[in-house]
């Protein structure tokens, strides 16, 4: 899977208004609603926090990695927002989330989703990546890091 194919310049957002969880996921689904990647964005949603009551997607060291499985894609689809200031969602280290990914994949392809977040993993875990993606000041020094 090639990061180029799924992520572009309009599944970007460098500084997320949101404050909650639900603001930020709400305003990275809206990304992809306007780039016409999502079929229902009720739906999405409804899934995406579904997936969030079971555990959350909040990792560490500033991370997060909201996802769900959902009718309301075909293809897996992703996005990236950065909120320097951070937002609680309840991290496994309790640290606040700066960096947030989202990916959205259909229930019948499993391949896609993991083979991306390997690929999405092996660039967040050094810290230099992940300051990078916090201090960007353009949608293109996020997607840079990503080597795009």
């Amino acid at each position: 899977m090639k990061l180029k194919n799924i992520l572009s310049p309009t599944l970007v957002k460098v500084h997320l208004a949101g404050n909650t969880k639900q603001e930020i996921i709400k305003e990275l689904l809206d990304l992809l609603v306007a780039d016409g990647k999502v079929l229902d964005a009720d739906l999405a949603f409804h899934d995406m926090m579904e997936r969030e009551k079971t555990m959350s997607t909040g990792i560490q060291h500033g991370v997060a990695i909201p996802h769900a499985k959902t009718k309301a894609v075909k293809d897996l689809v992703a996005c990236i927002g950065i909120k320097p200031e951070g937002v609680d969602f309840q991290s496994l280290d309790g640290e606040p989330s700066k960096i947030f990914i989202m990916t959205l994949s259909p229930y019948d392809r499993v391949g896609p989703h993991v083979q991306f977040l390997a690929e999405i993993s092996m660039v967040i875990k050094t810290p230099h990546a992940r300051a990078r993606l916090i201090n960007a000041k353009s949608v293109e020094e996020v997607l840079s890091v990503f080597g795009l």
